[in-house]
């Protein structure tokens, strides 16, 4: 006999007894969520797309300087993956990032990650034909200086390839603390 499954074939047709063993498989799927997230960030590795060093250490680069500047796990975590996005959003990785932080971050971090992309653009848009300032737009909003400190000490510096990065294994423990319980879910099983 296999696995237990639910027996309906359309949701409407569930009963409790079909969401038990569905509730039973989804705890420890969403256990297993870190492992996944360190797969993911092992794709970036060798993607150059350019840059002077590939996406999986400029992740690491962000990541390590915030920690050695004294800034907490979840700050840390948000700094690791705040481009994990760039290889299924191509053109809005910022949300991406926000997406898988958005239940485990506060919503400080979570609108820094989620706007890093229009704030770093202040460094490099006007060589494209873009607006550098279009950050500017958030001049008013409470986290404007948050964001553009995460993004002109840690993502803006973090393409060097002479810089000594911690590497993903020593970022494992504090994704695993970060992403042990959601704080913001529907799905949020106590």
């Amino acid at each position: 006999m296999g696995e237990q499954r639910a027996q309906f074939r359309a949701m409407q047709e569930g009963t409790a007894e079909d969401w038990g063993i569905i509730s039973s498989h989804f705890r420890p799927f969403a256990k297993e969520l870190p492992d996944r997230i360190i797969k993911h960030l092992q794709l970036l590795d060798g993607d150059f797309g350019g840059f002077p060093i590939d996406r999986l250490e400029h992740s690491l680069q962000t990541a390590t300087r915030a920690h050695r500047d004294g800034r907490d796990e979840e700050y840390v975590i948000c700094a690791l993956l705040h481009d994990i996005g760039d290889t299924l959003g191509s053109y809005n990785h910022p949300d991406i990032a926000a997406a898988i932080l958005k239940p485990f971050v506060s919503a400080e971090n979570l609108w820094m990650v989620e706007k890093h992309g229009i704030f770093q653009g202040y460094y490099f848009f006007h060589h494209l034909g873009m607006d550098r300032h279009l950050r500017d737009q958030f001049k008013d909003h409470p986290l404007y200086q948050y964001t553009a400190e995460f993004c002109a000490k840690y993502d803006a510096p973090a393409f060097d390839p002479d810089y000594e990065s911690e590497s993903l294994a020593f970022f494992e423990p504090m994704l695993r603390r970060v992403f042990e319980k959601p704080r913001n879910s529907i799905y949020k099983m106590e």
